[in-house]
């Protein structure tokens, strides 16, 4: 059964319990799940009775104003912009999700997905998409279009002729679908919007509105569930999800002809030459990244790299940007010999994490194209150099991270490196 199809039998279902949501005699179907869901591969994430498996954003237990209420999970409304958020302790990639909910008066809330924790983003609209939940009808504010009920906020808008919502203090189903990219947002049965996440388009949409000042935003392709109190009362029950197979990729990282697909943070020089990619130290002689505008975790990668000059650089896996020009992550170092090519280094924190031994230095062909092939898996990492094994080991953190592909010039100036085919493979 495709996916679709899949959503669509789903569907049915929601529309059955909806139309009995008012009904005592149907008051035992919440928070459950059927023997044909259990068998499709439904779990239930909420479990009518308690707050297990959810806890406040970035914290490690359960202090924010949610309570159990007559079998729903409910907001106080005591959050704000700043604070108020609850997301689930596991994890989700590609998935349908679906949960009912329920308004007060002007009420405002949302489910965001993708989510990231990190001690850098303080809030997690500003890691994950929200599908916005919002009682326009009685909202006290004017509303932007973007900020509207059923939004991917600040992002795309659905067709407004097919929604139809029940008013505040009635139930309302809502459904996500997140396929390797492909996104909709459904509204009690029917699809209201329907896109393609990490699209030009959406990269263009991400980097001209809110999201400008949020290099991270939208990026993450796995992530936690997150609940909004967003200063008003708000309850939600029957939060079900069916996780769906990753797809692998085959990715051409640079095309030979200009910097499509990177973001290049701080002034020192990347451009493209002879169908080559060029970093170049600048007037500033410092750090400067060019990165993938889209995180790529679990993958095979090949580079081939020519050192000129210096040619002090890396690849940086699992990586994002701090404020400025400020990098996050661990690095496949690429260097003069004598200087570690191909082992791992952690950029904050813990400095060298897995060192090649002093024989290997001789793989390096100095002023020649090498050939550099990262695999990370988990928290396994494994680096070649012209075919020769370089480290493989494993690291929690890194198993934990997620992120970006960087390439790095450093700093004091005096650099120049040459790349060219920039192959990855997703696993």
């Amino acid at each position: 059964m495709n996916i679709l199809s899949i959503a669509k039998h789903y569907v049915l279902g929601v529309t059955i319990l909806l139309a009995c949501a008012g009904l005592s005699a149907c008051g035992e179907q919440h928070n459950t799940l059927t023997k044909t869901e259990k068998a499709d591969g439904w779990e239930l994430l909420f479990d009518g009775k308690t707050l297990d498996g959810w806890k406040d954003y970035n914290g490690t237990g359960l202090t924010e104003s949610w309570t159990v209420v007559d079998g729903c999970i409910q907001a106080k409304g005591e959050g704000s912009d700043a604070s108020g958020y609850i997301v689930t302790e596991r994890e989700f990639e590609n998935f349908i999700l679906s949960w009912d909910w329920k308004l007060s008066k002007g009420g405002n809330s949302g489910m965001l997905y993708h989510v990231v924790e990190r001690p850098q983003f303080h809030v997690p609209y500003v890691t994950g998409p929200e599908y916005q939940l919002i009682d326009e009808a009685n909202f006290p504010e004017p509303l932007e279009e973007w900020q509207k009920l059923g939004v991917d906020y600040a992002m795309y808008l659905p067709d407004r002729s097919l929604m139809e919502v029940n008013p505040y203090g009635e139930w309302n189903n809502s459904m996500i679908v997140f396929d390797n990219g492909h996104v909709e947002h459904w509204l009690n049965g029917v699809k209201i919007l329907e896109f393609e996440a990490w699209t030009d388009d959406w990269f263009e949409r991400r980097n001209s509105g809110k999201w400008l000042d949020a290099p991270e935003y939208g990026l993450a392709r796995k992530g936690l569930l997150c609940l909004q109190d967003h200063g008003d009362p708000a309850s939600f029950r029957n939060i079900k999800v069916k996780e769906l197979p990753r797809k692998t990729r085959e990715v051409e990282l640079f095309n030979g002809r200009d910097l499509h697909g990177w973001e290049a943070y701080g002034n020192e020089l990347w451009y493209v030459q002879d169908g080559l990619l060029v970093c170049e130290s600048g007037p500033d002689k410092e750090y400067g990244y060019l990165a993938t505008r889209e995180y790529y975790d679990d993958f095979d990668l090949t580079v081939e790299f020519r050192q000129e000059y210096d040619g002090n650089s890396g690849v940086f896996i699992r990586s994002f940007i701090e404020e400025g020009v400020k990098i996050n992550g661990w690095q496949v170092e690429v260097a003069p010999k004598g200087e570690g090519t191909g082992g791992v280094y952690e950029s904050y924190g813990r400095g060298w994490l897995e060192q090649i031994t002093p024989e290997k230095e001789e793989v390096l062909k100095e002023g020649e194209w090498n050939t550099l092939r990262i695999r990370v898996e988990g928290d396994r990492i494994t680096s070649w150099l012209n075919g020769v094994e370089m480290v493989d080991f494993r690291d929690g953190k890194i198993g934990a991270g997620q992120g970006r592909i960087a390439l790095q010039i450093h700093d004091r100036g005096g650099i120049k490196v040459l790349w060219r085919n920039l192959k990855l493979t997703t696993l």
